[in-house]
Parts: structure tokens; sequence; C-alpha cells
């Protein structure tokens, strides 16, 4: 099924529906084994302008599609993305070092996405507004208010979910009207290129759905500045969000960038539930979410106790090769040297390492800080990686204050049995979404999920995406 992705080692770029090959390519390693998988395409400004154009062109037929059409195409990629759901997993597994078992749930979540997102596509709908409702005004006007697509959509997508925080920006933007370009993570494209195979095999017509891989340094601004491209939907690094909003002046945006989230704990916490989610959220993936708990704000009469609970659950988890661990090599070495920064500063500042601290090659072992102060870069800084700071405060106004003195604005946990406290809490806490008694975490998809400060702007979730990508048209009747 995917014999047409690459020519010998080199994976393409999906051009108005064929497979196009660079003669430049960039190698693409295996995190875990640091042995070559094979490379992608390195595509020029000249590629770029061929894939808007070619998306330009093919949105205007796919636009005036029915809604019930596009959502049949939806449901038979869902369908073929759950046929090959192993093999897929397989190249994910190799290609982000994300464990097995994770690769499977990403794929069949990615599904469940599509599904739904053709189906919420089928239920919105247009309203039509009465004049007279307004004072002054007869009743002899009608006001029809319909969506359109906005365009060409451009979706950037990163390397810790490369098919569904794809998927998440394409499929809303599809069941929409709109076509898509893709830009892929360099460390991710190869498992992307298989799900925009699929989305060809079910049937996507040429030209709605093109893809360009390549240096960010050669074509990223050429990309996000192109006069064609009509909204930009971003999953990244604060840094290069706040760069892409600086460039792309007028066009709209969507943009999912990094969190500090923190898990506030009371002391009126059920402690044994706060571990397992606490250690949950922090260390799966090894931390590589933008979703993990980063820091812990323990309120200080039950941080032994909590950290007494948390550290066996810690030494329990499996470090090492994806197919069978949670705590797996860290996507390459530049995230392992930022990660060892932090984790230098935090010692020489004082802090006091409770488990881990150690690494080999870029596998960082679970590690775990106490008596975590305010002079520390890891109290303030998102790592990355399977490391959590431990801060210790002593009252509930003291943990709000110094989980919104982050710079980030993500999402923050708050534990307490006490559902006034959880209130009070949840409506001070300056992020997107809180979660009482539960680890942060991004789904379910239909939820709104939206950061405010450096944590990103705008809102995602299936109907709020599928809202964002379109624009409101009014059409006022008057009669008499």
């Amino acid at each position: 099924m995917f014999e047409n992705i690459k020519k010998q080692s080199c994976y393409g770029n999906f051009l108005n529906g064929q497979w196009i090959y660079s003669d430049k390519c960039l190698k693409i390693y295996n995190p875990t084994s640091k042995e070559l998988m094979g490379y992608i395409s390195q595509m020029q400004p000249e590629d770029v302008d061929k894939a808007v154009e070619s998306c330009k062109n093919a949105q205007k037929t796919w636009g005036n599609m029915p809604t019930n059409e596009r959502a049949k195409i939806l449901h038979k990629a869902a369908n073929l993305l759950l046929n090959n759901q192993d093999y897929i997993a397989d190249i994910l597994m190799q290609e982000i070092a994300k464990d097995k078992k994770s690769c499977l749930s990403e794929i069949s979540r990615t599904a469940d996405f599509i599904k739904f997102t053709a189906d919420e596509g089928e239920r919105t709908i247009g309203e039509a507004l009465n004049a007279d409702n307004f004072p002054g005004v007869k009743t002899d006007k009608l006001a029809f208010v319909i969506r359109e697509p906005l365009g060409v959509v451009l979706a950037i997508s990163p390397f810790n979910y490369p098919i569904n925080l794809s998927v998440s920006k394409i499929a809303p933007a599809l069941i929409a009207g709109n076509s898509v370009v893709l830009k892929p993570p360099t460390q991710g494209a190869i498992s992307a290129m298989h799900m925009v195979e699929i989305f060809n095999q079910a049937g996507l017509p040429a030209g709605v759905l093109n893809t360009i891989t390549g240096k960010s340094s050669e074509i990223g601004d050429y990309l996000v500045t192109h006069p064609g491209i009509d909204f930009i939907n971003f999953t990244g690094s604060t840094k290069v969000g706040k760069h892409i909003a600086s460039v792309s002046k007028m066009v709209p945006l969507i943009m999912e960038l990094g969190g500090k989230d923190a898990a506030i704990v009371l002391d009126d916490a059920n402690l044994e539930d706060a571990a397992n989610d606490i250690v949950s959220g922090a260390f799966s993936y090894s931390g590589q979410r933008c979703t993990a708990i980063k820091r812990v704000i323990a309120i200080n009469s039950i941080a032994d106790k909590l950290i007494d609970l948390i550290l066996p659950k810690v030494k329990e988890l499996k470090v090492g090769n994806p197919k069978d661990s949670t705590i797996t090599p860290l996507i390459n070495d530049k995230a392992k040297d930022y990660v060892l920064e932090l984790m230098n500063d935090a010692v020489e500042k004082g802090a006091q390492c409770l488990i881990g601290g150690n690494h080999q090659d870029n596998l960082v072992y679970p590690t775990i800080y106490d008596m975590v102060t305010e002079e520390m870069r890891i109290a303030w800084e998102e790592p990355f990686g399977p490391v959590l700071p431990i801060i210790r405060v002593s009252t509930i106004d003291e943990a709000i204050a110094l989980a919104n003195k982050s710079e980030y604005g993500l999402q923050s946990s708050v534990f307490t049995m006490n559902i006034n406290n959880a209130f009070y809490v949840a409506k001070r806490l300056e992020v997107g979404t809180v979660h009482i008694n539960n680890k942060t975490e991004r789904g379910p998809d239909h939820f709104p999920f939206s950061g405010i400060k450096n944590s990103g702007m705008g809102t995602q979730g299936i109907r709020y995406s599928i809202e964002a990508m379109t624009r409101r048209k009014n059409i006022v009747l008057e009669y008499n």
C-alpha cells in the first residue's frame, strides 16, 4: 500500500496527487539505535509555490463538494488507518522513540478523531436571524448566516505526535472545505507521510492535501509568509510560534506552544490518587508532551508523604527500548543536552535529587528534585524530558501565585477533596484548562483546548477547530 511514498530510501512529498522526490535529502536516524532510517526530500521555495498553487486550485472544487461526500472520504481514511495500525505504529516507534503501546494509542485515537470530525462537520450548520429582535427594525428582513471555508490551511505539526497532531489540523480543515499544505516535523516526517498516503488511498482528490518537507531555515519563513496561505495552524515551541506570529501579518492563527503545567496538591487531597496521576502525567513518553506535568506545587504539610508515594511508582517505570518501556530516549542530542543543563543548574543551586539524575547517551532516567526554589531554571523552564521538580508552599494562595508567575498558561491540575477549594483554585489559575483530581492532558478531543500567555492562541477541539477554519457569511433578505 505504501510502495509509492519512497524511491529507494528517500521519502517523497505528496503534490497534486503524486509522490515527487528531491535530489537533495535529509537523513532521519532512529533515536534509540542511532541507525539511519531513511531520507526525506529537502524541498525548496519553488516547491512551496507549486504546493500552494495546487491547493488553491483544488480547494475550489473541494469546497463545493457536499459535506456528506467529504465526510465519506474521511471515514474511509479512518478505517484505512486502523487497518494499517500495527505497520504504522512500528514506524512511529522507530522514528520518534515512543513506546509501542503509546504509538498504537496515537493511531487509534487519530482514527476516532477523524470519524468524530466527519460527523461533527455534517452537524455544523448556519443560522437564520429575524431582524425585528433589534429595537426599531421592522419585520421585513431575515439574515441567513452560513459558513464558508477559508481557503488554504497551512498545518505545521511537531515531532511528538506526528500523526495525531497533523490530523488534528488536517481533518477539521478538510471537512470544512479547505485544502491543506502539511509541513510535518523533520523527525516524524516518515510517519506523517504514511498518514498522508492513507488519505490518498481513501480517495481525497488531487491537490486537496499537499506536503512540504525540508529545512525550516530554508523554507520556513517563505512558507508562513506565502500570500496563498489563508490560515496557519501551528504546534511547536514558543520561540518559533512567536516568530510565525510576527511575520505572518494578517493571516489568522491557531497556535499550541510550550507549557509549564503545574500539579497543585492541597493538604486535603487523596495523595495515593494524586501520586498515580503525577507519575503518569509527568513521565509518559519521557515527558515530551506539552501537557505533561512539569512541576508539582505541594502544600508543605503533606509534601513528604506525597513524595513517599511517588518514588516507588517512579522506580517501577520501565526504562530503555520503546518496545516495552515508558522512559525512552529523547528525540535527539540537542534535547538531551538542554535537559541536562536544567538538571545541573538545579543541583548547583541546592535542589535535592530524590531519584535519577543520570543518563546514557540521550536516554535520561526519570528524575525528581525536591526543595526546588524560584532561583532554579527548572522551576520555570520547560524541560521536555523526564524531570520533575517539587516546589513546597505553605498556603493555597501561595500555590496559586507561584503557578501564575509562569510565562506559560496551558494547563494545571489541582488535587483536593474539597469542592470549594477546587473551584477557588481553578477560577484563579491563569491557564486554558484546569483539571480537578486528574493529570493534565489534551483530550477528550472534542473538548476545547487552548493556552494563554506564551502557551498559544486560539481554541482547538473538533468543533472549535472547524469554526476557526471557516468564516461566517451573512446573507440578508429584505421582503415586503
